[in-house]
């Protein structure tokens, strides 16, 4: 008993020493990625990062942030580097390309990936980067710019378990949950699922307020009907009244949400999963990019249905 005291004292020990002596990298700080690390910066942890904006990173050096001009620079001084960035071209040269990670990160140094991408590409980086003895995590993260900003970001994360379960405390003090979902992959097929949800979710409450406008019938009125019964979800009270205020300033962009259904048609496909509602939602998207309206909230979907239907979801 005394014996088994003293060893788990001693493990407990080491788990706190690795933990204080943690030297957390930053590559890609935007929209979501600047809060997000600034909230580690906040929670004590020494951090070294690097981003193209010139203005970012004097922004982070004032907030307490060393940086540094490439992700090789950022590997050579952290233990684990975690990236945010827009897609499986941008995650694969910062791993993988000249000045990367893989130039500078030591044997057992640790990737996290919280960009969101294709679940191929995630498992392709990773075995690329475990021949250099670096390990990887997928773990891209859903809330949008608000909960980046206040640390309730969602995250779903793949890789090995006993990686996970030795950074799931850095990755919660950006977040208000962290989920283990599986192996390496796993993580960007999770994001995907909810992207697909999101979307079709934002397409269905598009169409229904549609209907009520063209019916006659108070948009309001029957969204404060329906959003207390089977109907109502976080998509309906958070996209609804952005329509009826015509406010489409972006939360999250329709051309990032095309980028998002690009990877989960692929993902179906590399698996022979068919997507009905995905190629439609995809199709519905690249419309309203012809006309000119990827830049703003995917709430913008509505836009798409009022021009069918030659009618605007206002309230009465």
């Amino acid at each position: 008993m005394v014996a088994d005291f003293y060893r788990k004292l001693a493990e407990n020990y080491q788990e706190n020493q690795e933990e204080s002596e943690m030297k957390v990298g930053f590559i890609g700080l935007g929209i979501m990625g600047k809060p997000m690390c600034k909230n580690l910066i906040k929670a004590g942890y020494e951090m070294v990062v690097t981003t193209h904006n010139k203005e970012t990173l004097k922004e982070m050096e004032a907030f307490g942030a060393k940086t540094v001009t490439c992700g090789r620079e950022v590997a050579e001084e952290a233990n684990v580097i975690i990236t945010m960035l827009p897609n499986s071209p941008q995650v694969r040269e910062v791993a993988l390309g000249k000045d990367g990670i893989i130039e500078g990160a030591k044997e057992g140094s640790v990737l996290i990936d919280m960009s969101s991408i294709d679940p191929t590409e995630s498992r392709a980086i990773a075995a690329e980067l475990a021949k250099n003895g670096i390990e990887m995590l997928d773990a891209p993260v859903s809330g949008g710019e608000p909960k980046a900003i206040d640390g309730t970001i969602s995250v779903m994360a793949g890789g090995k378990k006993e990686i996970f379960d030795k950074y799931y405390d850095l990755m919660m003090t950006m977040a208000g949950s962290v989920v283990y979902v599986g192996p390496i992959g796993s993580g960007n097929v999770a994001k995907l699922a909810n992207q697909i949800i999101v979307a079709v979710n934002i397409a269905a409450v598009s169409e229904a307020l549609t209907l009520a406008k063209k019916a006659g019938t108070d948009p309001e009125l029957v969204y404060q009907a329906i959003r207390g019964g089977l109907a109502g979800s976080t998509v309906l009270d958070a996209k609804a009244p952005m329509m009826m205020d015509r406010n489409f300033k972006p939360g999250f962009r329709i051309e990032l949400h095309i980028k998002d259904l690009n990877n989960a048609l692929n993902a179906g496909h590399a698996v022979n999963a068919p997507l009905p509602l995905t190629s439609e939602l995809m199709e519905i998207m690249q419309a309203l990019k012809a006309d000119g309206h990827e830049k703003e909230d995917h709430s913008s979907i509505v836009k798409f249905y009022e021009k069918i239907s030659n009618t605007t979801v206002t309230r009465e």
